[in-house]
């Protein structure tokens, strides 16, 4: 919406990361488009804001990149679909529909994933009666963490820190000694190979098909490292997982990397607001209590008030 231009244009132009700057404009975007900061309880309400947040932060995100690197933003294109629309908006650039397909289909993955870190967030502030908007900020803050929504940049790093396939190998070993973090290696839930991520690996060889077969450097060495990953690994469990293809998926539609984290972002958006309509019907404010495992009982030593 053109009222929330004034503060894009604020936002877009600092030093803060993209999700900063989209939590930024979140939790000030309910005042300048009118919204009240407690939410009705009328279910119907909260299905309108639902909609209307979904559609949001893509361009959100979109118009902050755009400004952020001198770029006009682009108006959204009512004829395309939801992931089409944020690619274009993005790029400047109608995208191809194994492109739009390629994003759609990573959304859908990723939309919802059980009671993880971001999605606990956006309950425990909703069950505030918070505004969504501030609901949705408070999931974004999770994603600042790598352990939850920033693996896939870092994976792309570490393929371009590997250079090829044949130095895969030497590399792993290097690392497995320093017990180093492998990016994109492993699951909190999973013991197998992450689901989404044997998606992730197909989409990639049709994209890859489309343009002629040639896989690309990082495609090949992303491969080879997880066949390597999974002679030393797979005994403990460790295989890839959704966030070791999605990087190099993005970087083939050239998306800018300070987009991968962001598009989690976008998916998430309408599985987190799900959980929150569904928090708020039958409502009652997150409270957990905690158990003290600290000093056991010490002598009192009295302060001398002299």
């Amino acid at each position: 919406p053109r009222v929330l231009d004034p503060v894009i244009d604020a936002v877009a132009r600092t030093e803060a990361s993209m999700l900063s700057k989209l939590r930024s404009v979140l939790s000030v975007a309910a005042g300048p488009l009118g919204l009240s900061p407690v939410i009705d309880v009328d279910d119907r309400v909260r299905r309108e804001h639902t909609l209307r947040l979904a559609a949001l932060v893509p361009s959100l995100l979109a118009a902050l990149h755009r400004v952020g690197a001198g770029l006009p933003a682009v108006e959204p294109d009512p004829a395309l679909g939801h992931a089409a629309a944020y690619l274009h908006q993005v790029t400047g650039v109608a995208p191809t529909p194994v492109a739009a397909r390629a994003v759609e289909q990573y959304m859908i993955l990723t939309i919802d994933h059980g009671f993880n870190a971001s999605t606990f967030a956006a309950l425990v502030a909703g069950s505030t009666l918070a505004s969504p908007y501030l609901v949705i900020a408070a999931a974004v803050g999770t994603l600042a963490g790598p352990l939850h929504g920033g693996a896939n940049q870092r994976v792309v790093e570490m393929l371009a820190d590997i250079g090829r396939p044949e130095n895969v190998r030497a590399w792993l070993d290097k690392k497995l000694a320093a017990k180093a973090k492998i990016w994109g290696m492993g699951h909190r839930e999973y013991k197998v190979k992450d689901p989404r991520a044997t998606i992730l690996q197909k989409m990639m060889r049709e994209l890859m098909d489309k343009r002629g077969g040639n896989m690309g450097l990082l495609f090949e060495t992303a491969l080879a490292l997880e066949q390597a990953c999974e002679e030393k690994l797979a005994p403990k469990g460790v295989y890839a997982n959704v966030d070791f293809y999605s990087g190099i998926l993005y970087r083939e539609m050239g998306i800018p990397p300070d987009q991968f984290t962001s598009i989690f972002a976008v998916a998430r958006s309408a599985g987190w607001l799900a959980h929150w309509r569904e928090q708020l019907s039958d409502n009652r404010i997150f409270r957990p209590t905690q158990m003290y495992t600290g000093e056991s009982p010490r002598s009192y030593v009295p302060i001398d008030m002299r």
